[in-house]
């Protein structure tokens, strides 16, 4: 990736930072702000710091704001702490001052719904008795073999689809401009996904087409709650947090049987998760991020992600870089939004430094600020 520089041959990144009309939603510039975790809501409440968090972002230019993850109202969705969660007058009073505050400064909001799979464990909150659930009886993905993901019940999956359906329709009372579902990176939906972490014997697996059966009733159930016209994104990703080198597909055809399913059952924006945008996908075929992949199979506006505006990937120390990996995947067409994480997490005015070619005074990441809700 190249490194920082204010060369007078810098790529031309005008389309990225114009105004643009994207499933519907009339953005200020195509750069949105990507979900990152960041643990500071304690009780799963957010509070004023979350508010200001995300409103700074806005104030400083960011198209579209895609909340941190957030539980699902339903207990088995719950792993890590001080985790939002979308539901229940508290934290939904809360979530009503943030999506003010994104407003008042100009910008557009999604919230991610997320519910973890087999990255939960006993113990945990709000209800200590209850296991991880998945499609399958599946290694946890925090402690090894220690406790295995029980599989869920069809009741357990009518209630967390619901639940899935309960906070998007929260979420649009509240007056956000669209939701997004967590759907990659090995959590529960993504679980039902992959073959290696689907192996039920019943309707909820079978081939990549009939893998999709959960996520796909999902979004139905979603699209159901708030209408034909409200955004939904689905984040997917090929790889796990469990394993980096997994696929959903090998090839652009496999993949297409996945994420077809998903355009069918009502996604308006497919959010691609990966390591490096830049990568092809498929380099045996093209040249094609997988960004271009989605867009091309489906048809469907793309929110493309993964290491823009840093020197390397990972949550250690990364330096600032410049953005040429983006001008032929931008120029092309490839991806509609662009999502940037670690580098707006350092740097609230990362827009408006890059916007106007002020390269040399964008500020790297550091892990450090992890600790901090700057």
């Amino acid at each position: 990736m190249s490194t920082l520089s204010a060369s007078a041959e810098a790529p031309d990144l005008t389309r990225l930072f114009a105004p643009a009309t994207v499933a519907g939603l009339s953005l200020r510039n195509r750069v949105a702000m990507a979900p990152m975790s960041r643990y500071f809501s304690p009780g799963g409440i957010p509070g004023a710091d979350v508010a200001e968090y995300y409103r700074r972002r806005a104030a400083a230019g960011v198209g579209l704001i895609l909340s941190e993850g957030t539980y699902i109202p339903h207990a088995s969705a719950h792993s890590y702490e001080n985790v939002p969660v979308f539901g229940g007058d508290p934290a939904l009073a809360g979530w009503k001052a943030v999506i003010e505050a994104v407003h008042s400064a100009g910008g557009l909001m999604f919230p991610q719904l997320w519910h973890t799979g087999s990255f939960r464990t006993s113990g945990m909150a709000p209800d200590p008795s209850l296991p991880g659930l998945g499609p399958s009886a599946n290694t946890n993905a925090f402690t090894g073999a220690e406790e295995p993901t029980r599989p869920m019940t069809e009741a357990e999956i009518a209630d967390v689809i619901a639940a899935y359906a309960q906070a998007a329709g929260d979420a649009q009372r509240l007056g956000f401009d669209g939701v997004e579902v967590h759907g990659a990176h090995g959590y529960l939906i993504d679980e039902f996904l992959w073959s290696v972490t689907n192996r039920r014997t019943d309707g909820w697996n079978g081939d990549r087409r009939e893998r999709t059966r959960f996520a796909c009733e999902v979004i139905r159930a979603i699209r159901d709650a708030v209408g034909p016209d409200f955004p939904i994104s689905f984040r997917f990703s090929q790889w796990k947090q469990q394993d980096y080198k997994a696929k959903l597909g090998d090839t652009p055809q496999e993949l297409g049987e996945v994420l077809e399913p998903l355009a069918e059952a009502g996604v308006t924006l497919l959010h691609c998760s990966t390591r490096r945008i830049w990568e092809p996908a498929f380099p045996e075929e093209s040249d094609m991020t997988m960004a271009g992949w989605a867009k091309k199979l489906t048809g469907l506006p793309t929110i493309a992600v993964g290491g823009v505006g840093l020197d390397r990937p990972g949550l250690n120390t990364a330096g600032a870089a410049s953005l040429d990996v983006v001008a032929s995947p931008l120029e092309r067409g490839e991806f509609d939004i662009l999502a940037v994480g670690r580098a707006l997490l350092a740097d609230a005015h990362w827009v408006e430094k890059a916007e106007a070619g002020r390269l040399d005074q964008m500020i790297g990441y550091d892990k450090a600020m992890l600790d901090r809700l700057d």
